[in-house]
């Protein structure tokens, strides 16, 4: 599902309260109900959109009763500023993700350490495993320890992810603000945002059409207005900044 639909899906108030009490437990529809104070008819429909959409799964207990659960991780982000809107959607990315490959980012944290991993034996260098012996007690309540401790050096890390998006958003509309300033011909924005693209390496009409959303025509004549100004060079078919 596009980050649109999920806007369209979550734009219920109902159902963003359904996913708000299932981030806290697992729920029946009766729980539910008494919870958002309608029906339990209006409570399955709202499921079922939510179910189809793959947000929430259900399962039946040992009664036999359907009980709903949040299914997966998703984090959705919207944009609105004078300069840009759009909508994006993301999943947990994979463990195996390379993160130094970020060249903007910079993280301390031991990003590689094994998180399914047993705790190893200091003296020993080998895995432990939660065996019957005296010290098995002790080895798990270190290993749950340790996994308390990385779980909130990562809830910070997340948090400082945060602000620093905020801080990067912030210079990102400062900068196209002073981008704007000094062109002095065409749409500020529209001229911004084909620059922008060119200096992102992408270099033929085609491609800054698609990635700026604006039609060849339009985009074949702000680069041509930009190379009379200086500020951008053709070679047969690509164009890049002068530097």
């Amino acid at each position: 599902m596009d980050s649109a639909e999920f806007l369209d899906l979550l734009g219920n108030a109902n159902r963003r309260r359904i996913l708000r009490l299932l981030s806290q437990r697992p729920c029946y529809v009766t729980e539910i109900s008494e919870y958002l104070g309608v029906s339990p008819k209006a409570v399955i429909d709202h499921l079922r959109k939510l179910e189809d959409a793959g947000l929430v799964e259900s399962r039946t207990d040992d009664r036999r009763r359907k009980y709903f659960s949040i299914s997966r991780h998703v984090r959705l982000e919207v944009t609105v500023s004078p300069y840009e809107f759009g909508t994006k959607s993301a999943y947990p990315a994979s463990s195996g993700l390379d993160i130094t490959s970020c060249r903007q980012v910079s993280i301390e944290l031991d990003i590689n350490e094994d998180l399914d991993a047993e705790p190893r034996d200091d003296r020993t260098g080998e895995d432990r495993t939660d065996g019957d012996g005296p010290d098995a007690g002790a080895e798990n309540s270190e290993a749950v320890a340790a996994l308390a401790d990385r779980l909130n050096d990562f809830e910070s890390l997340e948090r400082e992810l945060s602000l620093a998006q905020r801080w990067a958003q912030g210079r990102i509309t400062a900068l196209r603000e002073a981008l704007a300033e000094r062109i002095d011909h065409g749409d500020p924005r529209l001229v911004s945002a084909v620059l922008v693209a060119v200096a992102d390496g992408t270099s033929q009409v085609e491609a800054i059409s698609r990635e700026t959303e604006v039609p060849p025509r339009v985009v074949e004549d702000v680069l041509e207005d930009l190379a009379a100004a200086g500020i951008v060079e053709r070679e047969g078919r690509d164009w890049s900044l002068v530097l």
